[in-house]
């Protein structure tokens, strides 16, 4: 009967355990954490559907624009590069105005373009950076303080030492390293794929810039 009872008294704490009650019991440190987590949430999220939008429109545009470079029609490339908000529409339009340069030249002019193009994907990345190692500082930050109160709890405690008196500071200590390390993963994982889509645009600009030189000189 006893050995029930027990069973029962572990079920109904296991069942009031709830990821709310983890997340006060973290303290203060949580709300850093959680604005944290809203800001890479944010930036990943809008950095993704500007590179899924940029990829979708310089395919389309690339292709329109060949086929006004074969046919001579050169106002009308440079109209549809005004009327393209993409990276390689600025470059290309900065080659056709230099069309009458060297290749060299060209291709220097337009490498200069996709270098400020490229500074423009990568913003925001750094925030990213700073999230995925600053997180798990701040989380182990947590875990020192709830330490701290442990050990200050059993002092004044005297030999009147109960566990109840640091549990308190121990849960304090992982559920900071826990958040916090969850933040900094997800920061981790999605700077570095959002830099992985950064390498592949600029691989997309430098063959633009090639096949329109090529396109230029045919």
């Amino acid at each position: 009967m006893s050995i029930c009872l027990s069973f029962l008294q572990a079920a109904s704490g296991e069942a009031s355990f709830s990821l709310i009650r983890m997340v006060f019991k973290g303290g203060w440190l949580m709300i850093p954490l959680f604005l944290l987590s809203i800001a890479t949430i944010y930036l990943f999220a809008q950095k993704w559907w500007s590179f899924r939008k940029l990829n979708l429109a310089t395919y389309d545009f690339v292709r329109q624009v060949r086929k006004l470079l074969k046919a001579g029609e050169m106002a009308d490339a440079i109209i549809a590069c005004q009327n393209s908000n993409t990276p390689a529409a600025r470059m290309i339009e900065k080659g056709i105005d230099k069309a009458d340069r060297s290749a060299a030249e060209i291709q220097a002019a337009m490498e200069n373009v996709a270098s400020m193009e490229v500074a423009r994907l990568e913003k925001g990345l750094p925030y990213l950076a700073t999230i995925a190692g600053g997180a798990p500082m701040i989380g182990f930050l947590g875990t020192v303080m709830g330490m701290i109160q442990a050990f200050f709890n059993m002092a004044q405690a005297g030999a009147n030492v109960d566990i109840t008196l640091l549990s308190g500071g121990i849960y304090t200590a992982m559920v900071t390293t826990v958040a916090g390390l969850i933040v900094g993963i997800l920061a981790y994982f999605g700077y570095n794929y959002l830099t992985a889509q950064v390498t592949d645009m600029v691989s997309k600009l430098e063959h633009v810039t090639i096949d329109f030189i090529d396109t230029l000189h045919k």
